[in-house]
């Protein structure tokens, strides 16, 4: 007679294998707020993610008839794929719910606001799309950060006791 087993403890909710970060995107933006949302892929596209092939620099998404796409995204060709490729930098559809983009169509139509992608990972294998919600830095502002992550790092020094040059 076999013993009841306990069920299976849920994996952590955020268990992500990332693909890509968009690391610019936080020097150049204000994040305001952030999505996730899903990707429509090809074969050839997930097989290069998996892979690690793939850069969101330039990337930006945008609302168009009620559907929100990912632009600029680049995808690597996958090598082995050589007939059945995909086009690098195609607009791909992110999966969300029709209520949400119609509360980003809104949020994008004031002034200043776009969306860029975030990150580009792997949950329970699917591939999901972290997106953020952001408003332009201007050259100041950047300055500033930096100013103040080099006045953090010689307190620090100082603290250790260290010689500031």
């Amino acid at each position: 007679m076999s013993r009841p087993t306990a069920p299976k403890a849920h994996k952590e909710e955020d268990e992500r294998q990332v693909v890509c970060r968009n690391r610019k995107a936080r020097h150049d933006y204000f994040v305001i707020e952030t999505f996730e949302a899903g990707i429509e892929l090809r074969g050839s596209e997930v097989k290069s993610l998996r892979d690690a092939n793939a850069q969101l620099v330039d990337a930006y998404a945008t609302v168009d008839n009620g559907q929100l796409f990912l632009r600029n995204a680049h995808i690597s060709p996958y090598d082995p794929a050589s007939l059945a490729n995909h086009e690098p930098t195609r607009a791909r559809r992110l999966l969300m719910h029709r209520s949400e983009i119609r509360r980003l169509q809104g949020k994008l139509e004031e002034s200043g606001l776009t969306m860029v992608p975030l990150s580009l990972y792997f949950r329970g294998g699917k591939v999901k799309v972290e997106l953020a919600l952001v408003r332009g830095k201007k050259t100041w502002d950047k300055r500033t950060k930096i100013d103040e992550r080099r006045a953090r790092k010689e307190i620090r020094g100082i603290m250790r006791g260290e010689q500031a040059e």
